[in-house]
């Protein structure tokens, strides 16, 4: 027997009381999460489709950004080969980001969207991208209040950090269709919660009109 509960879709249940649009501040920085080509090889263990996708759109995304003269930041994750002691229990529940380490090819940038040397990157060992970095300290001293997200994984780097984001004081913007993961729906439960509770979900033509405004 289905309950009332059954009969009501998530978006209806949540309206009017999640799902609040905070928009835009005075200075966004594009943050670019971890596109890193062990997410784009096939074959490889964290080989993930959507992520692929992410990467092309996000190309033009990045240009953009340059364009306009935005803060970009890039961050990729590397851990101390052989004893990993800098991935703690991360590594032991998920063994497979061992192959985060300096001199893997399937650690380096994607080459679509490849930092440029005057771009900053952060390495990280845990999903956000401000757990135990800088990041926070950086943005806060460039004058910086809203954080555009873009990368992999959705349910993964990217959930935390946006958690993080709206916890450290940032409004969070997440461009839908230049994040991805490995199956869709982990992919649109995130964004659903993200949307919901702790920034907005947007299209990355949003974003480009906020550029160009």
């Amino acid at each position: 027997m289905m309950s009332n509960e059954d009969d009501v879709n998530a978006a209806d249940n949540y309206k009017g009381v999640w799902g609040n649009r905070i928009g835009f501040g005075r200075k966004a920085a594009l943050l670019s999460i971890d596109f890193m080509q062990g997410y784009t090889t096939e074959g490889a263990p964290l080989y993930a489709p959507g992520v692929v996708e992410a990467v092309g759109r996000a190309q033009s995304v990045l240009q953009a950004a340059r364009d306009a003269g935005a803060l970009i930041v890039h961050t990729n994750i590397r851990y101390h080969p052989g004893h990993f002691l800098d991935g703690g229990i991360w590594v032991q529940k998920a063994p497979v980001m061992k192959a985060m380490v300096e001199g893997n090819p399937l650690a380096d940038f994607c080459n679509e969207v490849r930092p440029l040397d005057s771009e900053l990157v952060i390495s990280k060992q845990y999903a956000s991208a401000f757990f135990g970095t800088t990041l926070a300290a950086t943005l806060t001293a460039q004058g910086i209040d809203t954080l555009v997200l873009t990368g992999c994984s959705t349910s993964g780097c990217i959930r935390a950090t946006a958690v993080d984001g709206v916890q450290h004081g940032f409004r969070v913007m997440v461009l839908r269709d230049c994040v991805g993961d490995r199956h869709s729906a982990p992919h649109e439960a995130n964004l659903f919660d993200i949307d919901s509770k702790y920034g907005d979900v947007i299209n990355a033509e949003d974003y480009l009109h906020y550029l160009g405004s």
